[in-house]
């Protein structure tokens, strides 16, 4: 009888052991937190000089790498772009031939597309990253808004007096991503 309890300690105690190696490793959490399209996340991120972990960020918080995901607005593709926005980006950038199909199930030319426009409102937001995450879902208008009247101050920190619920829930769930992307994936 002792001999089957000892067994039985020693079998919990392996359990936990590999328990505990299994919780603190990097491999569950790359499977928890993948990261596909890196080729295309790299190279465009290299194209426009937008931080990869961003574009990987913004991805996975608009659609988990779904492609071919039309939002319940409009917006297309891996990135959510709004149709009027794809048309003013595609005039901008001088982006040929790129159609809204192509958008909404190429993810190469959905991640292109949205980087040129994360480094477009870099521009506009002179680098406040903060504000780009925020300007990319609630449009930089309203974002300029914010700023200009003081409603928000564009910070890291005081991102929960953004005025609307779903710009500032956005902007910590990329936030959050981002972070987690940076820590797993140093070099995308």
């Amino acid at each position: 009888m002792k001999w089957l309890v000892r067994k039985r300690v020693l079998l919990i105690l392996l359990i936990g052991f590999i328990g505990v190696l299994f919780l603190n490793s990097n491999w569950l959490a790359r499977m928890m937190y993948p990261i596909q399209y890196k080729e295309d996340i790299r190279a465009s991120a290299s194209n426009y000089g937008v931080d990869p972990h961003l574009i990987a960020a913004i991805i996975r918080t608009e659609t988990n790498y779904s492609t071919g995901q039309v939002s319940k607005k409009g917006a297309l593709g891996l990135m959510q772009i709004m149709p009027d926005t794809a048309d003013w980006i595609v005039k901008q950038a001088d982006f040929n031939n790129i159609t809204k199909d192509m958008l909404q199930n190429r993810p190469d030319v959905s991640i292109e597309v949205g980087a040129w426009y994360l480094q477009s409102l870099h521009k506009q937001f002179k680098q406040n990253t903060v504000a780009v995450i925020a300007a990319y879902n609630a449009g930089p208008g309203n974002v300029k808004k914010w700023l200009d009247t003081g409603k928000w101050d564009g910070k890291l920190d005081t991102t929960d007096q953004i005025p609307y619920g779903e710009t500032r829930h956005y902007v910590q769930r990329v936030i959050y991503y981002y972070n987690k992307y940076k820590d797993l994936y140093p070099v995308i």
